[in-house]
């Protein structure tokens, strides 16, 4: 078993023990009743993300230059032979997804090239089994492998129209496009996209491969551009060391794989068939000093850090892991890459899970925490009323009932305040979600599209398309001032009910749209690269390039904004959450003072039994912020973070 095999295991069981962490948490809240319906939705949320997470590798490069190999060397060795096609030429068609989900079934599923001329994204045409070409693998057999998995590369020959018409750049100088034949026919994929379910270790703990045809391939297929690449947690940019850097390697690096500065982190350059420069006449250390010299070339040439380059033979690799010749392995430099890959991309993602998952479960049992300090204060408070009530007359009894009666009027006036607060904050998140919602991007797609369908010229287009960013941003900005003003507004809410009447409220978290901001300005940054060029707007039909346009830009936008929706909603939920809660305990214990005091005061005989009660009901809240901390803690080793101090609320010390 390799590195990268051990380092995905040990990261598939911290998941799990953090998920199992979790479960617990959850079904305690539930038990004791002491959370309420937005934190057990939370909790379920996070856990269903963290049952779903899943790691994606991309291997990308132009055609030959040994993806596929590079992919059976690090994933497949232990079958013996290579399981995805890989032979000179291309055999990488369309993007291939290799994957494997819990009760998946082994197959290959193909998706027809011609799903492109109904304008639905490969995202959404997943949701629907019968668009696909589904055949059955078998897992074991490794000929029976190879035969279903070589019809990814299968390819038909169609005319010019029919290709431009699927999305493919034709160019009879083969530079800027697919080059025809000399019969004028055009070779193209006969499939858009591939999914193989292949039940693997690596891929049964969550990773996800997804390897790439060439340059003209890749542009041919925006969602790949501009989603799946982007997202990916590392990609691989594969070069061979015979060709070095060539002009549609530099496109394909520039386009789709550099990216800006936030994106670099994860993407590694892949210096393939050294064993090239093997060829007998050269000792070991003329070898390394070429290769040496390649790498520092290709990264001088790209703009990165040698470091960031890594020479290998996957052939070698292969061939090595197959027949067991250790020494071999080791000179083809693939154990190197595995490692970095798995120091580079495993601790990035277990951190972004790591504090996504802290954040979550901190707030919940932050708020948790909260409602029970203020429930163990109430019972202290009715514990030391009864308490001075021992040995003292029906007028002071009565004396109580009033006073405690009065506190309820005063909460009560206080109500008022906060549910006009409500109302606030009700016609506030309608302004938000009018700003952020779904409708206003609907009806800003509405106007670009007829903006640049009115258009006569490209000038029009081009400020038709632009103005379409333009608007989003503004809206985001919108947003953010109504966030500002509802976060302004329930922070004067807590500290008022937290003076007042010493409720137990810590501040509302605040909530960002920097992220979207981001994901619009790497969008922008894509369609400025992909279509907003001269060449684009003046050798592009203004029809075809509105398609273009909504087919990529706007079906990506509105991923970005559905997301942004579901975060605020959640946001908005959990900032009321916890002052409905206290605000709820809080009339629910005066009640019971007030009960406690009239009971008294009909019957005295019962003070002592009902000061009984009281200290058992305190031991009790006390027994239950003592599991809420060991379940805090229990979910700070999962994490593999510091363990948290509890509180000995009787004696008011720390507790390690």
């Amino acid at each position: 078993m390799t590195d990268l095999t051990e380092q995905f295991s040990a990261y598939a069981r911290w998941r799990a023990n953090a998920g199992d962490a979790v479960t617990r948490l959850r079904s305690w809240l539930t038990r004791n009743e002491v959370g309420d319906a937005q934190s057990d939705l939370r909790l379920q949320y996070l856990l269903e993300r963290l049952r779903d997470d899943k790691l994606t590798v991309a291997f990308v490069a132009e055609f030959s230059r040994g993806k596929s190999e590079l992919i059976n060397a690090i994933f497949f060795a232990d079958h013996g032979d290579r399981i995805l096609p890989s032979s000179a030429g291309r055999t990488t068609m369309c993007p291939t997804e290799l994957q494997w989900s819990k009760g998946a079934k082994a197959e290959l599923r193909l998706l027809p090239i011609g799903t492109r001329v109904r304008q639905t994204p490969v995202s959404e045409l997943k949701r629907y089994p019968e668009e696909w070409h589904v055949l059955p693998l078998d897992a074991v057999d490794a000929p029976s492998l190879q035969r279903a998995l070589a019809r990814v590369g299968d390819t038909q020959r169609v005319s010019q129209p029919e290709a431009d018409a699927l999305g493919f750049a034709v160019d009879v100088k083969g530079e800027e496009g697919i080059k025809p034949g000399a019969d004028g026919l055009v070779e193209i994929p006969v499939w858009r996209h591939a999914v193989i379910q292949f039940p693997h270790p690596l891929l049964e703990q969550g990773l996800v491969v997804l390897d790439t045809p060439g340059l003209n391939a890749i542009g041919a297929e925006p969602e790949l551009t501009l989603s799946m690449l982007p997202n990916a947690h590392a990609v691989l940019f594969i070069l061979a060391a015979d060709t070095g850097v060539t002009q549609s390697d530099l496109a394909v690096w520039r386009s789709y794989v550099q990216g800006g500065a936030e994106r670099q982190r994860g993407r590694m350059v892949v210096l393939n068939k050294i064993d090239g420069l093997w060829d007998g006449l050269r000792d070991e250390a003329r070898i390394d000093a070429e290769i040496a010299r390649q790498v520092d070339s290709v990264a001088d040439t790209l703009g990165i850090e040698p470091a960031a380059v890594f020479p290998v033979s996957a052939q070698k690799g292969l061939v090595a892991r197959i027949q067991g010749d250790a020494a071999l392995l080791e000179r083809s430099r693939v154990p190197v890459l595995e490692r970095a890959l798995s120091e580079d991309l495993l601790p990035t993602k277990q951190e972004i899970v790591r504090e996504d998952m802290f954040a979550e479960t901190h707030e919940v049992i932050a708020a948790t925490r909260g409602l029970l300090e203020a429930r163990l204060g109430s019972l202290r408070e009715q514990l030391q009323e009864l308490t001075d009530l021992r040995g003292k007359n029906q007028s002071v009894i009565e004396y109580m009932m009033r006073k405690i009666r009065s506190e309820k009027e005063e909460f009560e006036q206080g109500l008022q305040k906060y549910y006009a607060v409500r109302s606030v904050f009700s016609n506030l998140t309608n302004n938000l979600l009018a700003h952020m919602g779904l409708d206003a991007l609907r009806d800003e797609t509405r106007r670009t599209r007829e903006a640049m369908l009115e258009s006569s010229f490209s000038r029009g287009l081009r400020e038709a398309m632009e103005g379409f960013f333009k608007h989003l941003r503004a809206n985001l900005e919108r947003s953010t001032a109504e966030i500002g003003e509802i976060t302004r507004m329930l922070d004067a809410m807590y500290k008022r009910f937290s003076v007042e009447h010493g409720l137990k409220l810590t501040p509302p978290e605040g909530f960002s749209t920097l992220r979207y901001e981001k994901e619009i300005d790497r969008l922008e940054a894509a369609f400025n690269r992909q279509i907003n060029t001269a060449l684009v707007l003046v050798t592009t039909e203004k029809h075809a390039l509105t398609q273009k346009f909504f087919e990529t830009v706007a079906v990506q936008a509105r991923r970005t904004f559905e997301i942004a929706n579901r975060d605020v909603e959640q946001w908005l939920r959990a900032v009321m959450s916890p002052l409905e809660t206290q605000v709820r305990e809080y009339q629910i214990q005066l009640k019971r003072r007030l009960e406690s005091v009239k009971r008294i005061h009909e019957a005295t005989d019962t003070l002592e039994s009902r000061v009984d009660e009281l200290k058992q009901g305190e031991q009790a809240v006390l027994a239950l912020i003592a599991d809420l901390d060991a379940h805090e803690n229990a979910i700070a080793d999962a994490l593999g973070l510091a363990r948290v101090e509890s509180v000995d609320m009787e004696a008011g010390r720390a507790v390690a």
